[in-house]
């Protein structure tokens, strides 16, 4: 009888880590909160388990990084540079599968989401900054070491060309993203 080989961790494995860390959490965690929750399920593995989360973390990282989320992400955090968007990523990984895809399908679909609907409103801004660092946070916890690279970086995608325009355009921003741009002018029922 021959052994089965261990399969490395792709995005469906991230998304079940991230659900089980919400659900032990329960009501609408931080992202802060969902971050070290992750770490705490990271942390129950053998540190080559922990350090092949890596790779899927990024991945999904990389999917997000669009110019069309990043103008969304202008409206939702009054602004959002390099840094910033990066934190709003980690957020929206925080959010889990179906909030993450409904984004990349529809950025402007975020209008709905009540965490979303607060920060427009001036309720603080919507960082995961945490959620980046959970692979390498549970690492250090177990090792004391940094996670290995055994493999090249996952490449950040190019941004769309059509959305290299000035986010500060809110006529044009109106345009692409008209549901956050109704909530941000107050236009939309919160």
């Amino acid at each position: 009888m021959r052994v089965a080989e261990a399969r490395p961790p792709g995005a469906e494995d991230v998304w079940r880590l991230i659900s089980a860390a919400r659900g032990d959490l329960g009501g609408s965690p931080s992202a802060e909160d969902v971050a070290a929750a992750v770490v705490r399920l990271l942390r129950s593995r053998p540190p080559t388990d922990i350090a092949a989360f890596d790779w899927p973390f990024e991945e999904l990282l990389a999917a997000s990084y669009r110019a069309d989320l990043w103008a969304a992400a202008c409206i939702i955090n009054d602004g959002a540079s390099d840094d910033v968007f990066d934190y709003f990523r980690g957020w929206l990984v925080a959010q889990g599968r179906e909030w993450f895809e409904r984004a990349l399908a529809d950025p402007d679909s975020l209008a709905t989401h009540p965490e979303v609907i607060a920060a427009v409103a001036g309720v603080g801004d919507l960082y995961g900054e945490d959620v980046l660092c959970v692979v390498m946070d549970a690492y250090r916890a177990v090792t004391g070491e940094d996670v290995p690279r055994t493999s090249d970086p996952v490449r950040i995608p190019d941004l769309d060309p059509d959305w290299n325009f000035d986010y500060n355009d809110e006529a044009e921003m109106r345009r692409r993203l008209p549901r956050l741009m109704a909530l941000h002018d107050g236009e939309e029922e919160r």
